[in-house]
């Protein structure tokens, strides 16, 4: 698996989020993970999350981290735990560095939202496409226009991490993967319980 951050500004609408937007954008073959900044205004025909296109819910902020996973498998029952790990691996990235800086605030996980004093950090979607599985997670920079009381990076960090900071997000999540391949290698198979009880 690899990971690139696009340094040119990419605004996001919805449909970003298809089979290839790697390789496309940024020459990376097969599983990876990509960062870019720019705006979130989903379009209703790109709309992922059913349950917010029936209620009719918006998705948009002025300005956005974007991350974008895809992994070629369809199996979405694997995806959405790699979901709630990238999303928990940004927690965890966003509240080092908070208390590196002595700040008080700090990041809470809802499933797969991240929320600062209950305002809305990120959104995120997790979905299928028919080669592949993908990931969204959108994190608020400018929350200016979003729905929901929303809040922005850029209330808790300097702009000037926002790049090292994805890239800590990326790698770490690549390795995350990579141990788990391993992981899964290098163990042998069981019997059934019992199965040689006299």
């Amino acid at each position: 698996m690899r990971w690139a951050f696009i340094p040119k500004r990419i605004d996001y609408d919805g449909s970003q989020l298809a089979s290839h937007f790697a390789f496309k954008t940024a020459s990376l073959v097969g599983d990876s993970i990509v960062a870019f900044v720019g705006s979130c205004n989903v379009k209703s025909d790109c709309m992922v999350d059913v349950a917010d296109l029936v209620a009719g819910l918006k998705i948009m902020s002025k300005q956005m981290l974007h991350f974008i996973a895809e992994h070629f498998d369809t199996d979405l029952d694997r995806t959405i735990p790699r979901q709630r790990l990238l999303v928990s691996i940004l927690q965890q990235e966003v509240n080092t560095r908070l208390r590196e800086k002595r700040s008080e605030r700090f990041v809470e996980r809802d499933g797969d939202d991240l929320f600062v004093s209950g305002r809305k950090l990120t959104v995120s979607v997790a979905t299928a496409s028919p080669v592949s599985c993908l990931i969204h997670l959108g994190v608020n920079i400018d929350a200016h226009g979003a729905p929901v009381d929303a809040i922005g990076l850029s209330e808790l960090l300097p702009r000037k991490t926002l790049e090292t900071l994805a890239a800590s997000v990326m790698r770490r999540y690549v390795a995350e993967d990579k141990s788990i391949q391993e992981a899964r290698a290098l163990v042998r198979g069981v019997g059934e319980y019992g199965g040689d009880a006299k």
